[in-house]
């Protein structure tokens, strides 16, 4: 028995969403209809049938709900949305949270012979080539090669001091590398938001 009310059940279901399809389907016959009409006026026209202002006289606190209904085109939906985005501060100002804001599609501000240390799928692979030659220099200083001293002196004292600064020169370096080393302490990000009296 529970398989007849079972096939039931689903017939009921199947007829009840044909007719809600249908209806869905007259519906929005209606509204491309009506946008058609729309579409063969002008903007002052429309907004004289719908009864609805200027959207671009609209100004702060003015009621913009009016132009989001299904009968008002997207063309005079999205003048009011704009007129609305410039007159509401929070709405004008974007933070500096967006990430993604400005246009990197212009053509006209891309840099000529733009290079970047950064592969795909390697990643910043020069950097980590040369932090790791350096810590391989570090494990292993390179020898330094003693030159045969000189029959004249003077010549002995410039080989001497033209050796000694290319050692102190590289331990600056090593000095400087152990410094670059040191991994940074993590950041933490820290938002200020300036609430201003209205």
């Amino acid at each position: 028995m529970s398989g007849r009310v079972d096939f039931w059940a689903r017939r009921k279901a199947g007829v009840e969403a044909e007719e809600q399809a249908a209806q869905a389907a007259l519906e929005q016959q209606a509204v491309q209809e009506q946008q058609a009409a729309l579409d063969e006026k002008s903007d002052a026209e429309i907004l004289a049938d719908l009864n609805l202002p200027d959207p671009d006289l609209l100004t702060a606190g003015d009621d913009f709900s009016a132009f989001m209904a299904k009968a008002v085109p997207d063309r005079i939906r999205r003048r009011a949305l704009r007129v609305l985005w410039r007159s509401n501060p929070v709405l004008a100002n974007v933070d500096s949270l967006v990430d993604y804001g400005e246009d990197f599609t212009d053509s006209a501000m891309v840099v000529e012979n733009m290079q970047t240390a950064y592969q795909v799928g390697k990643g910043m692979l020069k950097h980590i080539e040369e932090m790791a030659r350096q810590a391989e220099e570090r494990e292993n200083p390179p020898e330094v090669i003693e030159e045969e001293p000189e029959e004249d002196a003077v010549l002995a004292d410039t080989a001497i001091e033209d050796v000694e600064e290319p050692v102190a020169y590289v331990e600056t370096q090593q000095a400087e590398t152990d410094e670059t080393v040191i991994a940074p302490s993590p950041r933490r990000m820290k938002f200020t938001i300036e609430e201003s009296a209205a």
